[in-house]
This record gives structure tokens, C-alpha cells and sequence, in this order.
């Protein structure tokens, strides 16, 4: 298939509102795909290469993108797009970054206007166009007339959206159910919506249990008698990280045993540290304990999903809860099972108090299923805000076409006077301040490109966010994790935005001023 197909697919579902709607679009392009193409494309509508980052940064995506287009010849085909990202995830060591540079740009001189376009958001991280993973997940099933829920499973089992995909399309259901929980396989995580407050947990959920809500690094603990693996959200092993969170569990009283989790770096006093200093003990080589002794991880335990030969995954929250307090009671995660409201009030506070998120609230009676499964778990928690300053904003796609949309935003730099970008975002926007912004934002620029419009650093935005994480983009080393705008604030000049020295306090570091 030629790479068009996909780009102009995607723009279709970009500019289509409704959900079923960009379901059967997508399903027309997956039916007509090879079975080696599959993976690829399912990747890449999901907003990812199946490779990952690659390594690429910013500046040489813009540098490629400049380049001159001279597409001519032979259209690009999904497999030419996909083994140049192949080539370029491999390199590495002396003149990888050329060779990387060379190859991309290679890629984009043959690519069209719109190809181009298309995979410079894709690399960037950007790629919205309406294909959210649960909508693709929806299409492969359509594509291979079968039921979302198996489609479901089986990438839940495999952990793998792609290789679930892979087996869906071309051996329908009995590929699928070859699919099952595996020791030393990661299974893909359950993730949580959120709730307002205790009231409207209770009301979704009905009978539930609160468990703190730790902001840590999510961790999937594998036993098998003396072996022990751990992965991360992503699934990738992250075994050498944490060798003490090892020796505990193998320590255990089972033989073999799936749980789900969190590590979470703690001060002296017990309180949790910022996630960013959690962060600092993943990705490192093993020896990562002797080498910072004092930042131990402190492992919570909150389900069990596999145990003795048999898995759990179907049984009901509290069967799940009963079996991990039976077995690791002193690493499971502090909660309480059918609180009232006011004990669900004051377990909230009270996790608030030692310095947690908020709480989770999961219902007693739901199996565990991947991704966001209703309302089986919410999590309650408080947000933190900055008002921070808009520096540029790039051009919106789809139902947001023709507006202002994803802003750059940044913090003040007391001691030089600039603002140092955090990040981006497009996100909790409504329709009448894109609207506004768009218009307001063009009275402030400075200058634009095919993309983007600068601005004067003078509109204040309340930005709300989870946390802040090192980010080796961003040149104040920083960046804000899920971040989205919450209101202008009119009342506010951009000298009263929030400092850098702020940010860097709430990431862990210590003032640079």
C-alpha cells in the first residue's frame, strides 16, 4: 500500500466527528492491507511508529522538513516509510547522528506535501487525529468481523496493540485466543478515569474500595519461584532498576505470581518524594543501589493477576485484593474496602496529608481489562496549576483546522528576564477559546512558519498539570507531564508568571538562582 492511503485515511478520521464514523473509515484502509503491513500501520494510526522515539529530536525533524521536496518517481509505500524508521532506530555510536539526519531526510525529499506534513507531527509526537488507540482498536475488529472485547483481550494478553492486530487479521479468533497471561510476558496495564470527589466515585462505582493514589513509576511484578521481573507501564523490563523491590518479592511466600503496582522513592519521614526523583532510579544499569543509597524504592502493591498456574484477570476486584493481601500484605498499597461516605472523605484526606496524589476508588465486582475500562476505577486527585506565559502556537488539524491549538508555553527566568519553554499542549480547551485565542494570538506575533506563529511573551495562561519530569528537549531541562489549560488570567502581566526556580522546585532540583 502506498503511504497516501494512510495519510489521506487519517486526515478523513481528523476531519470526521463521529466516533463510528472513524471507525468504518479505518476499517475500509486495515481490510486492505498485506499482513506485513498491519503492524506498521496499526502503529502509526494509533500516534507512534512501532519503533518508538527513535532518537529523533526536534531539530533535525525540522531540519528534514525544510528540505526541498522532490517526490517524483514511484509514490513512498508504507513498507519504504517503515524501513527507514527501521534504519534509523538501529543506529548508534560514532556518526549515528548524520547517518540518522541523512536517512530522514532521505525520507522527507520523497515524500509529498501532505506525507510530509504528516510525518513530521507523527515524529513529533503530535499526530492527533481523532484515531485514539481505543478507536483503532475498534476499527481491527470491525476489519476482521469480530468483537471489540476479543480484540481487547488478546492485546491485553500479548501486551501488544500491533501484534493483537497482526493475529486479528489474519487468523481471526483462534489467533487471538492463543493469546493468554504468561509468566514473564507483560500483560498491558488497566488504567484509571478520573472523579470529581468521593461523592461521584461512589455514585459510578457503587460498592468500591479507596486505595492511595501514589504518583510513582507503575511497575508489573513477574514471579517465578526464585526469578523475579519487573516491568514498566510500557511493558519494557526494568528489572536492574530496582533490586531491592526484587529481593522483597522473592522473598514472598509463592511460587509463582503476577502483581500489579507501584515503586515510589520515600524521604526519611515517609512521605513521597516528586515522581521526577522516582524517575531517576529507571533507565540506569544495574548497581543504581549502590550507587544512590539514599534513594531506596519502596514497593505498593494493589492487584494480583496470576497465581500458582492460574490467572486471575477474570475474577472480581475484592477476589484480586483478597489474594495479594493473603500473600505480600506488607507491600500492598494502604486502602479501605467499603468505606462509608465519610470514611472515603477522610481516607481521601488523610492521603493527602502524607503527601499522595489523592486516592483511587475501584469497584468490587470488575474483572481486570486493559486500557481505561469506564468506570471500574477513578482516581481523585488534586491538580496543580501554574500560570505561565504563551509563547507560540501551532495551527490546529482536523475540527480544529484553521485555529490556533497546540500552545508552547514557558516560565519566567527571573535572573535574565526570558521565559524558558515547558512543553506543549492542546488540551481542555473549549471551542470559544480557541476561538478567541486564535485571534488574540495573531495580534501578538512576532513572527511564523508553515506551522507556527510566535508571539510576545505578554498573555498569562493557568496551566494545570501532574508533575514535572527532566526532559532533555525543553533547554530549562524540564517539562510538565500532562498538562492542559484551565483559563487566561487577564489579571495577570506576564512578570507576575511563575518562575523556572519554581518549576525546578517542584521536579525535585534545587533553585538555580
Amino acid at each position: 500500500m502506498v503511504f497516501s492511503e494512510v495519510v489521506d485515511a487519517s486526515d478523513e478520521v481528523a476531519r470526521t466527528p463521529g466516533r463510528l464514523a472513524k471507525i468504518a473509515r479505518l476499517a475500509v484502509l486495515l481490510g486492505a492491507l498485506a499482513p506485513d503491513e498491519i503492524e506498521p500501520v496499526v502503529a502509526i494510526l494509533a500516534g507512534e511508529p512501532r519503533q518508538g522515539r527513535m532518537g529523533v529530536g526536534h531539530a533535525a525533524i525540522s531540519t528534514a522538513s525544510s528540505g526541498s521536496a522532490s517526490p517524483g518517481g514511484k509514490p513512498l509505500t508504507i513498507n519504504e516509510v517503515d524501513a527507514a524508521f527501521d534504519t534509523i532506530s538501529r543506529l548508534s555510536g560514532a556518526g549515528s547522528t548524520r547517518s540518522r539526519a541523512d536517512t530522514l531526510g532521505a525520507l522527507f525529499a520523497r515524500a509529498s506535501d501532505p506525507e510530509r506534513d504528516f510525518l513530521r507531527r507523527l515524529l513529533h509526537g503530535e499526530l492527533r487525529q481523532g484515531a485514539l488507540e481505543g478507536v483503532v482498536l475498534e476499527a481491527i475488529a470491525r476489519a476482521a468481523s469480530l468483537p471489540a472485547a476479543k480484540v481487547r483481550r488478546g492485546a491485553m494478553m500479548s501486551g501488544s496493540l500491533v501484534a493483537a492486530a497482526r493475529a486479528a487479521l489474519t487468523g481471526g479468533a483462534t489467533s487471538l485466543e492463543a493469546f493468554g497471561v504468561q509468566l514473564m510476558q507483560p500483560v498491558r496495564p488497566m488504567l484509571a478515569d478520573s472523579a470529581d470527589d468521593v461523592n461521584q466515585a461512589l455514585e459510578d462505582i457503587g460498592e468500591a474500595a479507596f486505595e492511595y493514589k501514589l504518583d510513582g513509576a507503575r511497575i508489573q511484578v513477574h514471579k517465578s519461584n526464585d526469578e523475579v521481573r519487573l516491568y514498566s507501564r510500557t511493558l519494557n523490563d526494568v528489572t536492574s532498576s530496582a533490586p531491592e523491590i526484587v529481593s522483597l518479592v522473592r522473598a514472598l511466600p509463592v511460587r509463582e505470581a503476577i502483581f500489579d503496582g507501584e515503586a515510589i522513592a520515600l524521604a526519611p519521614g515517609g512521605a513521597p518524594r516528586p515522581f521526577q526523583v522516582t524517575m531517576r532510579r529507571f533507565g540506569r544499569k544495574r548497581g543504581v543501589a549502590e550507587l544512590q543509597p539514599d534513594l531506596p524504592l519502596t514497593p505498593f502493591l494493589f492487584d494480583c493477576l496470576f497465581l500458582d498456574g492460574a490467572s486471575l484477570i477474570d475474577e472480581p476486584q475484592e477476589r484480586r485484593m483478597g489474594a495479594l493481601r493473603d500473600l505480600a500484605a506488607a507491600l500492598a498499597v494502604p486502602r479501605v474496602i467499603r468505606p462509608s461516605r465519610a470514611e472515603a472523605e477522610a481516607f481521601v484526606t488523610g492521603a493527602i496529608a502524607r503527601g499522595h496524589e489523592g486516592v483511587m476508588a475501584k469497584a468490587l465486582d470488575a474483572p481486570y481489562a486493559a486500557g481505561r475500562r469506564g468506570s471500574a476505577w477513578l482516581k481523585i486527585k488534586q491538580a496543580r496549576s501554574l500560570d505561565l506565559v504563551v509563547l507560540a502556537a501551532e495551527w490546529g488539524h482536523g475540527r480544529r483546522r484553521g485555529y490556533l491549538s497546540n500552545l508552547h508555553v514557558g516560565a519566567r527566568d527571573p535572573s535574565t528576564g526570558a521565559f524558558v519553554m515547558l512543553g506543549k499542549t492542546f488540551k481542555g480547551m473549549t471551542d470559544a477559546m480557541l476561538a478567541w485565542q486564535t485571534g488574540h494570538l495573531q495580534s501578538l506575533e512576532i513572527g511564523r512558519d508553515a506551522y507556527t506563529v510566535f508571539v510576545r511573551p505578554e498573555l498569562v495562561v493557568e496551566i494545570a498539570f501532574n508533575d514535572v519530569q527532566d526532559s532533555p528537549i525543553y533547554p530549562g531541562g524540564v517539562a510538565l507531564r500532562f498538562a492542559r489549560v484551565k483559563r487566561y488570567r487577564s489579571d495577570k502581566t506576564a512578570a507576575d508568571a511563575d518562575t523556572i526556580d519554581t518549576v525546578r522546585l517542584l521536579a525535585g532540583y534545587p533553585s538555580e538562582g
